[in-house]
């Protein structure tokens, strides 16, 4: 059973370390994005990356439109992952929606994890009144949810450059856009319905791991004021602000997202 999700999930193992860092990835990515990352981080941690289900290397056949229908399903990919290799006292590290993710498996199984690490996360993208600013209007989301539709390659090619906003870095905008187009459009479609009208702002009074914020300075996908949100909402948390632009600091800005990665859990270590 325990080696039937480790492939299913195309579970990658290394490093040298004790403890464990277990990095999520984002909506349309896979555990690629993190190699400028994770190998930082290999000389003192065992690195666990994985694929959800419907993304990169994982097992197709293992989707279940129901199970997926929203974050809780994801949230169980990584409790199994935990449990098939029976972690414990685990720091995780997810990227944009995965930081809910992983919110969610802490508040079922908080013994399993010891510190969260969110990148640019958003309990709500939606705006919301009064006074709740997700950074969309619903009309929005529902116009993107169309174009998927209607021309896939063509969303791709429209968001992508949105979700990185580093127009000096074409490089990164085409590997965006490509690992767009590499996903299954209809799990792709369902993933981002499920992602952008997802709402998790109840769920973040129950969190009781500390956690770190890592928010942009300019992120068109969850502005300023999200992480703020959060940040004022969730116990024991910490924010810190990057100088990087756009909403994937993990490729653009690896080595201040590493910087603040391991300043937070150097303090923590102390305190």
């Amino acid at each position: 059973m325990a080696q039937d999700i480790l492939s299913r999930n195309n579970v990658q193992v290394r490093g040298r370390g004790t403890q464990t860092l277990l990095f999520a990835h984002g909506f349309g990515c896979d555990q690629h994005m993190w190699r400028f990352v994770a190998p930082a981080f290999e000389a003192d941690y065992r690195v666990v990356l994985f694929d959800y289900v419907g993304s990169g290397r994982s097992d197709l056949r293992a989707y279940n439109r129901e199970r997926y229908s929203s974050l809780n399903g994801y949230a169980e990919d990584i409790l199994d992952i935990c449990q098939a290799l029976d972690l414990k006292d685990v720091i995780f590290v997810g990227h944009s929606v995965s930081s809910m993710i992983g919110l969610l498996a802490a508040i079922r199984e908080p013994e399993r994890f010891h510190r969260l690490v969110f990148v640019s996360p958003s309990p709500r993208y939606l705006n919301e009144a009064p006074g709740y600013v997700g950074g969309f209007e619903r009309q929005d989301i529902e116009e993107l949810l169309q174009t998927m539709d209607k021309n896939y390659i063509g969303w791709a090619n429209f968001l992508a450059p949105m979700v990185m906003n580093r127009p000096d870095r074409p490089e990164l905008n085409q590997e965006l856009t490509e690992s767009f187009c590499s996903t299954d459009p209809t799990i792709a479609r369902r993933f981002a319905e499920v992602t952008f009208f997802s709402d998790n702002r109840k769920d973040l009074p129950k969190l009781t791991v500390p956690s770190l914020i890592i928010q942009c300075s300019e992120d068109l996908i969850a502005p300023r004021q999200v992480g703020e949100y959060l940040h004022r909402n969730l116990a024991r948390s910490t924010l810190r602000i990057t100088r990087a632009t756009g909403h994937c600091p993990h490729m653009s800005a690896p080595e201040e997202t590493i910087s603040l990665i391991k300043d937070y859990l150097e303090q923590a270590s102390l305190s």
